[in-house]
């Protein structure tokens, strides 16, 4: 799956275990801008590394894997948890960028135009 989004926090390093370590990153998705979504990736053991390479606000697309597991407590509750497990990172725009100017139609001299044809009324 991909996304792009606007990347709002990226955290350190958190080691889990000795053997187990992880980093996380909140995109904000503004697929509609009056209400932009804040959403949670993680990147795991050697993809730690894949966020030192964008800052906050960099716009990004990111390609990732929705993972979901069960746990049960000890009372025998049944909980389920997600994660959005990133495994790629593109750079679309740095923070800092300007945006680009639009694109415009060339101009086009309507005045030296002269078509004795047109019969609009007004």
């Amino acid at each position: 799956m991909d996304i792009k989004g606007k990347v709002h926090e990226i955290s350190q390093v958190i080691t889990v275990s000795d053997k187990f370590k992880k980093r996380e990153l909140i995109l904000e998705y503004a697929e509609n801008p009056s209400y932009p979504e804040y959403i949670k990736f993680e990147a795991v053991q050697d993809r730690v590394a894949l966020f030192d390479a964008v800052k906050l606000g960099d716009q990004v697309e990111l390609s990732f894997n929705l993972r979901g597991r069960p746990w049960t407590d000890k009372s025998g509750k049944t909980a389920y948890f997600n994660t959005l497990a990133v495994w790629k990172i593109n750079t679309l725009s740095g923070a800092d960028a300007s945006p680009s100017a639009p694109e415009y139609a060339t101009p086009v001299d309507i005045s030296s135009a002269s078509d004795e044809s047109d019969d609009l009324p007004f």
